[in-house]
């Protein structure tokens, strides 16, 4: 199984719970990036080595690469080679067995079928049999982690999984444009109605950014990041005395991960 080719589109969240796994089973993939990556769990996303160079997540280290040619050498370190490579260009060229779409844009932004014997996609903007293979189910709920061949995930309803009691109120987006400035950063507890982000607008006003309840901050958007209104900028967890879930994969995130290696082993010992 190791020398399975597996590219991962996204380094956010969910897809490094995903690239965990598959690390953890012995199958490190390449992981394709944006320029600019906009995680909110930072702590927990491998995007982070765009910025850094690299980025630790659970005992598992990605370091960034400039070309394919470095992606072997990062590998034989143990290490999860990075490339920003948005449109994935780089497929035809390293020609993988399996694709993973793990960007969870809530739309497809140009995976198909041809790209691999196997591509995946996790979340809603896909046709399982159409523009990929296979969908996982990314939805919080009964269906989390369904593995689907046929059809669609379920589509994006805008509002968040419940914890704690709270859905909605859990997620904090900019209210204006312009320059993002952390008050409070990630591992924070903060009181409902406090001061956690400020945004710079082009036109100099500065705009609080307040918390919607009291909690823990489990994800802020990283500072100096240039967002539009309506951008998502936080993340808090109602649950203060769970402050270690900020630097660890999450259940979601796990259970995701669990049901992309039931499809890449299937895939693998299929093909033996």
């Amino acid at each position: 199984m190791k020398n399975v080719k597996i590219i991962v589109r996204g380094g956010g969240d969910l897809a490094t719970g995903v690239i965990h796994r598959l690390w953890g089973a012995g199958l490190t993939p390449l992981v394709l990036e944006c320029a600019h990556p906009a995680a909110i769990r930072r702590q927990v996303a491998l995007s982070e080595a765009v910025y850094q160079g690299s980025a630790t997540v659970e005992g598992m280290t990605a370091a960034l690469v400039q070309s394919l040619a470095e992606v072997e050498a990062v590998m034989a370190a143990g290490k999860v080679p990075v490339l920003v490579d948005e449109d994935a260009a780089c497929v035809a060229e390293y020609q993988p067995d399996i694709l993973i779409d793990a960007i969870i844009a809530k739309k497809n932004l140009g995976t198909n079928m041809e790209m691999a014997p196997l591509t995946v996609a996790l979340g809603p903007g896909f046709t399982a049999g159409v523009d990929c293979h296979a969908i996982v189910e990314t939805k919080r709920g009964h269906n989390l982690g369904r593995i689907i061949r046929q059809g669609s995930a379920a589509p994006n309803s805008g509002v968040p999984g419940n914890i704690g009691g709270y859905s909605k109120e859990r997620v904090l987006h900019a209210p204006c444009a312009g320059v993002l400035h952390v008050v409070r950063d990630i591992g924070s507890v903060v009181e409902k109605g406090e001061v956690i982000a400020q945004i710079t607008t082009a036109q100099g006003a500065v705009v609080d950014v307040n918390a919607t309840l009291t909690g823990i901050l489990r994800g802020m958007i990283r500072e100096g990041y240039p967002v539009t209104k309506g951008f998502k900028i936080a993340d808090i967890d109602p649950r203060k005395e769970e402050l270690a879930n900020c630097f660890t994969i999450s259940d979601k995130a796990r259970c995701i991960a669990g049901s992309v290696l039931e499809l890449v082993c299937a895939y693998v010992m299929g093909a033996k």
